[in-house]
């Protein structure tokens, strides 16, 4: 079991805030508490195990650290209960999901380099942590995956696992956990500006 530290508060936080998202999506296609707890769990915890499984950090950390898969189920049923209230905070939910974006995107990047990937592989296991999960939840959802409806949502994953990426080079002066910091706000701004101002990528005409 990974030892506490801050990355990991931050890949616990960013679990619950995915597992929170799935959870929202899965009570809006009115699944009963099984199907909300399981699908909140998928979208908080299969990008990672998509990364572990790649990377060769295996079992993955779903099936090696409790902690996770609590915090998954924990966030879920918590939106399952108040998702009247949570119905009419899309913003919140919103947020919150560039919130989990952000930080799985630059944790799973530092991670990949931990292991001694290039610049270039962890810069796709850091995006494909951040989506990775989005993606199954929208799948089992029955909906087009978000990340091929919004195009600054897989862009910002991609700059902020670029800046992760690169800042490497500098981190023994600047430090691992500012590091992800600044990759993670990076990812998250660009997200919440695309947000407020519906920025998207062109779209064939009918």
């Amino acid at each position: 079991m990974e030892p506490f530290s801050l990355t990991l508060v931050a890949e616990l936080v960013g679990t619950a805030v995915f597992a929170a998202s799935g959870a929202s999506a899965a009570v809006g296609k009115r699944l009963d508490l099984f199907g909300v707890a399981v699908i909140g769990v998928i979208t908080a915890l299969g990008g990672g195990a998509m990364r572990d499984v790649l990377i060769g950090a295996v079992p993955p950390l779903l099936l090696t650290d409790w902690r996770y898969p609590v915090a998954a189920v924990a966030a879920a049923l918590a939106v399952f209960w108040l998702h009247p209230a949570l119905s009419r905070l899309r913003t919140t939910m919103l947020v919150l999901d560039a919130a989990g974006l952000a930080l799985f995107t630059a944790v799973g990047t530092a991670k990949g380099l931990d292991y001694g990937l290039s610049v270039y592989a962890a810069c796709i296991v850091g995006v494909l942590s951040g989506v990775g999960g989005g993606i199954l939840r929208d799948v089992l959802t029955r909906e087009i995956p978000v990340v091929l409806r919004a195009d600054f949502y897989a862009l910002a994953a991609t700059v902020g696992a670029i800046i992760v990426a690169i800042g490497a080079r500098w981190e023994s002066r600047i430090g691992e956990l500012s590091l992800i910091a600044a990759g993670a706000v990076v990812v998250f701004v660009i997200r919440l500006v695309a947000i407020r101002y519906r920025w998207e990528a062109p779209k064939p005409k009918f």
